[in-house]
């Protein structure tokens, strides 16, 4: 299933933003038993920069689902004080913030097209062009059209992103001025020595921004496909065929926790991804066994 690069090193990097549903605890499972198997290790890294949408609860809920998923990781908050105290992604201001100012070097003196910014406009609601230097700009970085990025993915085969088509000009500083996601992900990735990554199909875009963004400096360089490992694992969907998301949770809704189900739905739905009979993987032990004995296909 998975090309040796070692040693293997990945994250869970689920975001306070709602409440983990169903999707998020499989990928959680699925991370968990690719780095117990290669005998690596596995942070907790919670991404709140997105500081709008965060609230204790669900902050909280993550470190429940994982006890509730029965399993653990090596580094990482122990709970959500600590998390806020010593872990929180607003402590790595500094990081970010560097490799914006390397990003505006280069786009405003080596590369005038590199770094744009913009600002959304009161009368008609388009983004208008801004200097790098106003307030409440958003900074983003020009995807040169024709742009494609290869990825060796290790459940979907060879893929390639056409990046300039899909994600022409995307983000890197928030209007807040704090880094967004993009840029973050790829500084804690590299602080943290990744080199597996264990993500939703949706998110193959982003990890092709990720991969070409890091490309543009030295000092991000190092995360590729040479040395991260990627993994881009088939979505779960709702009784209507859509993607599970926080965002369309109701007010009541607490996720993958609500009701009276067990654990054993989320050990299902990866038996089930692995394309397992039904009756299969119902538990962590049994999973691990499938993952040693028979390497289920990815």
């Amino acid at each position: 299933m998975l090309p040796p690069i070692l040693p293997v090193v990945s994250r869970l990097a689920p975001t306070p933003s709602g409440y983990l549903h169903l999707g998020n605890a499989v990928n959680f499972v699925l991370t968990w038993l690719l780095t117990r198997q290669a005998g690596g290790t596995l942070h907790l890294r919670i991404d709140d920069l997105d500081r709008a949408r965060l609230r204790p609860a669900y902050l909280d809920n993550i470190f429940r689902v994982i006890d509730w998923l029965g399993i653990d990781y090596d580094h990482g908050p122990t709970g959500p004080d600590d998390f806020l105290r010593h872990h929180s992604q607003l402590l790595h201001l500094p990081e970010y913030n560097a490799v914006l100012r390397r990003l505006a070097l280069s786009g405003t003196s080596q590369r005038p097209e590199l770094v744009q910014a913009s600002t959304r406009s009161r009368t008609t609601g388009a983004d208008a062009p801004a200097t790098l230097e106003t307030p409440g700009a958003a900074w983003r970085i020009h995807v040169p059209a024709g742009t494609t990025v290869s990825v060796p993915d290790a459940w979907q085969g060879p893929t390639t992103v056409p990046l300039g088509a899909l994600m022409p000009d995307f983000v890197v500083r928030k209007k807040d001025g704090v880094a967004a996601y993009q840029v973050a992900s790829v500084v804690d990735d590299l602080r943290l020595g990744t080199t597996l990554i264990v993500r939703g199909l949706d998110l193959l875009p982003s990890t092709a921004a990720q991969l070409w963004l890091a490309g543009q400096l030295s000092e991000t360089a190092a995360f590729n496909t040479s040395r991260v490992q990627f993994l881009h694992h088939p979505l779960l969907t709702n009784a209507d065929g859509q993607k599970l998301s926080k965002s369309q949770q109701l007010p009541l809704d607490a996720g993958v926790l609500s009701g009276s189900i067990g654990p054993q739905v989320v050990y299902e739905a990866i038996a089930s991804l692995w394309g397992v009979p039904a009756g299969n993987g119902g538990s962590l032990e049994e999973l691990k066994g499938l993952l040693s004995t028979n390497r289920p296909s990815c």
